[in-house]
């Protein structure tokens, strides 16, 4: 299986403070992947990488065997979904729209678009008689199902999370992480997301890589880090979650 995401020895840094070392990551086609590790350890900074919201200082990052260039940024964005903690949407904008702005701006048939919407809300079970309600008026579970519809919403390739359920309610999370399992198995969905919770990382994650200081640490299953630790830290760390780790 070839790889969709590659870094190659990408690094970035904030000033004097590195952010990401020099890194080497492939992320396979169809595979969920999770990025955890303790807060300010470069998972969310990766992500910003890969979708160009932030520019490397060093090596390059590939998408589909093509490197990520202010050139060809804009085209591949439309190929990339992006879930972010609080949804990030526009409060000025019902539902609907919020789902279909990009598809607005790129000025498919509406008739298209329409086929689309209910494709999302039966996949993601959003009740289309509240498409008309703006942010405000929908709940916390609701308004990130909405972020997630209007990240897929171009059929992405590729399917960014970051840390999009950390500010749910324990019920409304546990919810959202078997739907978002669900979608991302019906859909043989690429994706990679950001977490700091260990359990959250089993639970939808394939592959886990764990990050410190802006290094990745290791990569495997939840038994791998268990079992085979590459240091101290992951042990550390795992034993510092240990009650979240019931899966």
């Amino acid at each position: 299986m070839s790889a969709l995401i590659q870094l190659r020895n990408a690094s970035k840094a904030f000033g004097a403070a590195p952010a990401l070392q020099p890194t080497d990551l492939s992320f396979e086609r169809g595979k969920t992947t999770v990025l955890i590790g303790p807060s300010g350890c470069g998972k969310s900074t990766l992500l910003r990488l890969i979708i160009g919201l932030l520019e490397p200082d060093g090596g390059t990052i590939h998408f589909d065997g093509i490197a990520i260039t202010a050139t060809n940024l804009a085209q591949l964005r439309h190929r990339i979904g992006y879930v972010i903690q609080d949804g990030g949407l526009f409060p000025h904008l019902t539902a609907r729209k919020n789902v279909l702005l990009m598809a607005t701006h790129l000025k498919k048939p509406a008739g298209e678009m329409q086929r689309r919407l209910s494709e999302l809300c039966a996949l993601t079970r959003f009740p289309e008689a509240a498409l008309d309600r703006y942010p405000i008026e929908l709940s916390g579970g609701q308004r990130q199902r909405i972020s997630l519809m209007r990240a897929l919403a171009l059929s992405p390739e590729l399917l960014l999370l970051d840390e999009p359920l950390g500010a749910l309610d324990p019920l409304v999370r546990a919810a959202l992480q078997k739907d978002l399992k669900e979608i991302f198995a019906r859909l043989k969905q690429t994706a990679i997301l950001v977490t700091h919770d260990l359990a959250e990382a089993a639970y939808l994650g394939e592959e886990i890589v764990l990050m410190n200081e802006g290094r990745v640490v290791q990569i495997g299953t939840l038994e791998d880090l268990r079992a085979k630790p590459a240091s101290a830290f992951v042990t550390e760390f795992i034993n510092a979650q240990r009650s979240l780790a019931v899966i």
